[in-house]
């Protein structure tokens, strides 16, 4: 298999797509507070930060690079300290660089300590959101922004509800299957650059936001999928759930026949069941993708056709039966048909 591109993370994103985000993906309700430019305004990493200490004037650990949240707890702080004293209190923060101050709970900032941030450069903004139902939703997308990420040459299809990922050298045919398979009602995810986001032990996969839903058939040229069959053959994301190697039939190839032995490919860290398909002459492929698919759920659910027929192996063992085959059904009654 050719070498693959190496994992990476984003570096930043900016405070203006975040909070474009927030508001259309997430769907959160944000206020913003001043106008200062967020579209140079960076946010590095996924932890979040609430800053009563800086408040109250220890800033030795302040972790100013993160996001501030500023709940009913620091927001109460600064509203029982005088004028004065709540420029002080509001200056230990805004001294520093920090992304951006997100406020929960209906909380604002008085005029003079809004000013401060704006001077600063530092944008402001608010939300009726609770504080921890706000963290908890900021906190998933910035760690799904900052996940380790991978892109794959292949092709992803939702086929039967499990994401099957076809890899294989150029021009053995990977998307005139994914394109077999749509036809046959099954769904594309992702067509020659598959992007993998590592979730904990689970790889998302969507395509590129330049391809999206767009196939390449050698010899005849581009495809919109979504166009031609609709939205019922597409999905944007899809876990990798079956690593569906194509290759060439190769005699000196030891290929899988009973399934006993599991084969593992590994991506980012997270393994997922490789089935090494050889192709031939005649060779229906996307009849054999589907089967993949049935036996991936029947497995899931309990039922493994491999360890049922070693079971029977073994028993026919144990009891030393002839060696010759038997029929499989031992009577045959009614017509003859």
């Amino acid at each position: 298999m050719p070498t693959r591109p190496k994992p990476f993370r984003k570096e930043s994103i900016t405070v203006a797509y975040l909070v474009q985000m927030l508001r259309e993906a997430v769907g959160l309700d944000l206020d913003t507070l001043n106008e200062v430019d967020t579209q140079h305004r960076l946010v590095t990493e996924a932890d979040l930060h609430r800053p009563g200490l800086a408040l109250a004037g220890y800033v030795d650990l302040f972790t100013h690079h993160r996001v501030q949240i500023l709940g009913n707890t620091e927001n109460q702080y600064l509203q029982h300290l005088s004028t004065e004293a709540q420029a002080e209190a509001f200056g230990h923060l805004v001294q520093f660089d920090v992304p951006c101050v997100f406020l929960t709970h209906h909380n604002r900032l008085p005029d003079a300590l809004l000013e401060m941030a704006t001077a600063r450069g530092i944008p402001v903004f608010a939300t009726p959101a609770p504080s921890t139902r706000f963290m908890a939703q900021l906190g998933s997308f910035l760690d799904d922004q900052f996940a380790l990420q991978q892109s794959v040459h292949g092709a992803l299809v939702d086929v039967y509800g499990v994401g099957i990922l076809l890899v294989g050298k150029a021009g053995i045919g990977k998307s005139e299957v994914a394109l077999d398979l749509v036809e046959r009602g099954h769904r594309l995810v992702a067509d020659d650059v598959v992007i993998l986001t590592k979730k904990e032990s689970v790889l998302m996969g969507s395509g590129t936001n330049l391809v999206q839903h767009f196939m390449e058939i050698r010899g005849l040229g581009l495809v919109d999928i979504r166009a031609m069959f609709g939205i019922r053959a597409i999905r944007f994301q899809k876990r990798a759930e079956i690593v569906v190697q194509m290759q060439l039939w190769d005699e000196n190839e030891e290929y899988t026949r009973l399934g006993m032995i599991d084969d593992i490919h590994e991506i980012m860290g997270v393994e997922l069941p490789l089935v090494k398909l050889p192709i031939t002459t005649g060779k229906n492929v996307t009849v054999i993708c589907e089967v993949i698919a049935m036996n991936h759920l029947l497995r899931h659910y309990g039922y493994d056709p491999a360890e049922v027929f070693k079971e029977r192996l073994a028993e026919r063992i144990r009891t030393k039966s002839a060696s010759r085959p038997e029929r499989g059904t031992q009577y045959f009654e009614g017509d003859y048909e």
